[in-house]
């Protein structure tokens, strides 16, 4: 047993798992902390960060984490709501005057109309704006976004391209009616460029990535640290075809638009510095970002009426991050409110994201925890979701002592 509360043995079941996955096809390789009660608790490596060229997962290799690029955003408008330069319930129209005629898509009829009150940050920041993604693959509106290219990194004119473009789409549904995972956060990205006066990707440096010695995160990879930046694979057919590859990627160059909600590649040393830093209530070693409350905001359940995901998810939505009930959404991260609906081990009040090449944390305040996992492998959502629970599993499975007072 470490002196963190977890059984050697039973940790020791995740490399092997992931070994297994690694053998069967399923992930190039993949690196995992565990940090607990002050110490990390748990570091280890599988599987190569290259197939191609035989390189073993290397400690520092460079991830695109995609998604989890997300709540490091909402941190960044968090800092501004801190400094009283926004408010959640500001309407987006302070900031974009543009988007005050956005009308609702009739569906299969040409008919739009005006919602029944308008977009606020906070429907931003939870993913009720009515905004949605292209690779949903679900409505017409999807299709106009994947055929425009919707927050795609190579958008000529960047973000504020992307918000005109915006601005002369419809909503697919009324500001808080619905869960619909969206480019919510790249509009954020935008808000956070206009409030604070700076570029985007300036403030994300200096406000955050700097302060927190984050070294190796940024939105893209010098030629410096080329070496280290791993291959990205998709899944197809049993088998893993390279999608992206590190020493010839697109991410060795500037990008046109720095997305708020996918754009950023980092290693797992500086994602769990970043994780530390809200496990310890918004500071970390001796920098603070947010107050105790703003995270405590921030890691609350925001969807209306105490509603889960699932609960608020279209019926027929194809790509669901949380994959199980059980989770409700706060700013930025899904929070689970109920573990016995989960259907896996945890905690309510945990809360995590994960990123579209099946890299994930979770931050678990009341076991004082926080977990890294990284890998580069883009597969359907079933399968990302199954992963993601299996390491969670292994990860409770293996504590021997809890902070979490059991039921009578």
């Amino acid at each position: 047993m470490t002196n963190s509360g977890f059984s050697e043995e039973r940790l020791a079941r995740i490399p092997r798992f992931l070994a297994d996955q690694v053998a069967a096809g399923a992930l190039p390789g993949a690196q995992t902390l565990i940090w607990r009660r002050g110490e990390l608790a748990h570091h280890s490596l599988v599987g190569s960060m290259d197939l191609a060229r035989a390189t073993p997962m290397r400690d520092d290799a460079i991830f695109r984490i995609y998604s989890m690029t997300k709540p490091i955003t909402s941190v960044a408008l968090l800092m501004l709501l801190e400094e009283g330069q926004v408010a959640l319930d500001d309407p987006v129209t302070r900031f974009i005057p543009a988007f005050a005629d956005l009308k609702v898509t009739g569906g299969a009829k040409p008919e739009r109309s005006m919602p029944n009150r308008t977009m606020t940050v906070l429907d931003l920041m939870r993913h009720t704006a009515g905004l949605t993604y292209g690779f949903h693959n679900r409505t017409p509106l999807d299709a106009q976004y994947r055929a425009q290219r919707i927050g795609e990194f190579d958008t000529e004119g960047g973000l504020e391209a992307m918000i005109a473009q915006l601005a002369r789409l419809p909503l697919e549904l009324p500001p808080g009616a619905a869960w619909i995972y969206s480019v919510a956060t790249d509009v954020l990205g935008y808000l956070i460029q206009v409030i604070s006066g700076r570029p985007f990707a300036d403030f994300i440096r200096t406000r955050i990535l700097t302060p927190l010695r984050m070294t190796d995160t940024d939105f893209l990879v010098p030629d410096a640290k080329q070496a280290r930046f791993a291959a990205c694979y998709a899944r197809k057919d049993g088998r893993l075809d390279l999608f992206d590859d590190g020493q010839v990627s697109p991410w060795l160059a500037a990008p046109r638009l720095e997305s708020g909600g996918g754009g950023l590649v980092g290693t797992a040393q500086d994602y769990l510095r970043f994780a530390r830093m809200l496990l310890n209530n918004g500071e970390l070693d001796g920098v603070r970002l947010l107050s105790p409350k703003t995270v405590q905001l921030m890691t609350a359940n925001h969807l209306p009426d105490g509603c889960e995901i699932a609960e608020l998810s279209p019926a027929a939505d194809a790509f669901n991050e949380s994959g199980y009930r059980g989770l409700g959404f706060g700013l930025g991260v899904a929070v689970t409110l109920d573990p016995a609906r989960t259907g896996i081990p945890g905690t309510a009040g945990e809360y995590a994201w994960g990123g579209m090449a099946s890299t994930a944390f979770f931050v678990d305040p009341a076991e004082e925890m926080a977990v890294i996992f990284m890998t580069q492998v883009i597969a359907d959502t079933a399968r990302r979701v199954r992963l993601r629970r299996d390491l969670r599993t292994l990860v409770y499975g293996a504590m021997t002592e809890t902070f979490v007072k059991e039921r009578a």
